[in-house]
């Protein structure tokens, strides 16, 4: 079991002081190690279509698990949004995972399957999605997966960003994960306390990120 959510006001405060502006491109080498680079850590700058992508965290229970995912329009348009986010996985060398992605939760947990909404996302507006998945071994005979990096597109089509984590997506040998639809988000979630917006199932549905 584990519960991320200390991260959150850290990511905030980064935002708030990058706003707009691009993040510098040069990589300083390695103390100690003479012409080697540093990989830069993905960015939470306003991307050039106005966006900014982060997480919220993880809330987990018995197994099962759901990531908060924050959209921003940090650009001086309007932004219209409708449908999912269209995510993928790669291993810690950056390897990409094979996983089905599942829009909405059926078959993995029930309260996330309300579909898509047409939004338009003034200066300052943000929407939110979550990432659910199980830490479940079923089939001994499957190799577990693990992500340890994210990408994520506002929808399929669009570009798509690398998406900091504090943590792994730890989908045990299930090979799944189910993506909710963006939908509106009417405060800042760096203030606003987590708390679900759907009844949970019996005993075992993690608090809603969203």
């Amino acid at each position: 079991m584990r519960r991320v959510v200390g991260r959150v006001g850290g990511l905030a405060g980064v935002a708030l002081l990058a706003g707009c502006t691009a993040m510098p491109s040069r990589v300083e080498p390695l103390p100690g190690r003479p012409g080697a680079e540093v990989a830069p850590s993905p960015s939470v700058a306003c991307a050039p279509e106005g966006i900014r992508i982060t997480e919220l965290g993880v809330s987990a229970a018995m197994g099962l698990r759901a990531m908060g995912l924050d959209l921003v329009n940090c650009g001086t348009q309007p932004y219209a949004l409708r449908g999912y986010p269209a995510v993928s996985l790669r291993d810690a060398d950056g390897d990409p995972i094979k996983v089905t992605i599942i829009p909405g939760a059926t078959g993995i947990t029930s309260g996330f399957d309300a579909p898509p909404t047409g939004l338009v996302l003034r200066p300052g507006e943000r929407a939110g999605a979550a990432l659910l998945w199980r830490n479940t071994f079923t089939d001994p005979t499957v190799e577990a997966t693990e992500g340890a990096q994210l990408d994520v597109a506002p929808v399929a089509g669009r570009p798509a960003y690398a998406v900091a984590m504090d943590g792994t997506i730890d989908l045990g040998n299930t090979g799944r994960l189910g993506v909710s639809a963006w939908k509106r988000r009417d405060a800042d979630p760096t203030t606003e306390p987590v708390t679900p917006s759907a009844p949970p199932s019996p005993v075992e549905t993690p608090d809603n990120p969203l």
